[in-house]
């Protein structure tokens, strides 16, 4: 389980094709204190380090990974966010999350306002999973942010100069894919209203 809180970036140094799947090796200042079989999550998207050499460690990435993921995208000099698993004693600074991304979604835009950028996105309204609630949490590329005027298929987000100094939000551009988590509590409830529980619930009352 993740928080939503970023660690490190790190640096896409090699992308090898290993039949339908892809390694990548990635340099950072984690790599040292990685170790081998653990969780990492990598644009907020959990992935096990399989080899460590320095500071770069080698992660792989399954073809049906590849195809739901913006990680698909990345090339060699890509900076990508890190995040470790939340160790039991730390603090839970973010929200819940799996590192399990429910669809990609696009950067409309992106507007630097006096000491804070404003972004754009949008997503599949019509897949599963898409709950967002005015001012709740959402996962952008393994980022915990809080989301407003939201719509149905779209949302801004406010990024703060550390949070832009310390992701890879300074390279977003419009046009560009990112990794959507919706908040894992919206989508049990989600998943119990559409179940008929609410008609469950009010027979047993």
């Amino acid at each position: 389980m993740f928080t939503g809180i970023i660690e490190k970036t790190g640096i896409i140094r090699d992308i090898i094709k290993e039949g339908s799947n892809v390694i990548f090796k990635i340099e950072s200042e984690l790599g040292p204190e990685l170790k081998i079989d653990q969780s990492l999550a990598h644009n907020g998207v959990c992935l096990t380090v399989t080899e460590i050499q320095g500071n770069i460690s080698s992660v792989t990435a399954v073809d049906e990974t590849l195809k739901k993921t913006n990680l698909g995208d990345l090339q060699v000099g890509d900076i990508i966010n890190l995040e470790r698993a939340m160790a039991s004693s730390g603090r839970f600074d973010g929200h819940v999350v799996q590192g399990h991304v429910d669809q990609v979604g696009t950067c409309t835009k992106v507007q630097e306002l006096e000491g804070s950028w404003l972004y754009d996105f949008e997503y599949d309204f019509d897949l599963h999973h898409n709950v967002l609630v005015e001012k709740g949490s959402i996962t952008i590329n393994g980022v915990s942010l809080t989301c407003f005027d939201c719509e149905n298929g779209s949302f801004r987000v406010t990024i703060i100069p550390y949070t832009h100094e310390h992701t890879n939000f300074k390279t977003l551009k419009a046009g560009d894919n990112i990794n959507l988590e919706f908040d894992i509590i919206g989508k049990y409830v989600q998943r119990l209203m559409a179940s008929g529980y609410q008609d469950f619930i009010k027979k047993n009352m």
